[in-house]
């Protein structure tokens, strides 16, 4: 019983708390204004990235421009990388691949959202658009893209 009384308390040391999410973009010029103006965000510190991060980010050299833009307490981190030049397919991916599928949030009028996020190089998943009737209550939901194809998710729960 002694052994297991040494573990009280040092759980500390493997307690996590969340940062923020990265999302590699092709022109932070423009998906700055995406996400502040479409959805809300706020640019925060931005830092010039260098060889010093090449080995964490796996890569023979980097240099990228890291912008962090935040809402409350969420914090995402868009990446605008020159070295080595951004690459990947901007179509939508499957909800159903393995990975991150997409960014949710709470909206008050999905279609004004919408029209912003289209206004701002993104893109609208028409076929997505669903309305549910939940005791009166109705629920909207549609899912759109970023510039780059980043899946994200617009919701009003009515209330």
């Amino acid at each position: 019983m002694g052994d297991l009384g040494a573990n009280v308390g040092q759980t500390g040391a493997m307690e996590s708390t969340f940062s923020h999410f990265g999302i590699c973009v092709s022109n932070l010029a423009r998906s700055i204004p995406f996400y502040c103006d479409a959805l809300g965000f706020e640019k925060a510190e931005s830092h010039e990235i260098g060889s010093e991060f090449a080995r964490l980010m796996d890569l023979p050299d980097v240099t990228v421009t890291s912008q962090f833009i935040r809402k409350g307490t969420t914090s995402v981190e868009l990446l605008g990388f020159t070295e080595p030049v951004p690459f990947g397919d901007t179509s939508p991916r499957a909800i159903n691949q393995l990975g991150l599928t997409h960014l949710s949030f709470r909206v008050n009028d999905v279609a004004a959202v919408a029209a912003k996020v289209v206004e701002l190089g993104g893109a609208i998943l028409e076929t997505s658009r669903t309305t549910i009737d939940l005791g009166g209550t109705a629920l909207e939901f549609l899912y759109c893209t970023d510039p780059d194809g980043v899946r994200i998710e617009l919701m009003n729960l009515g209330g």
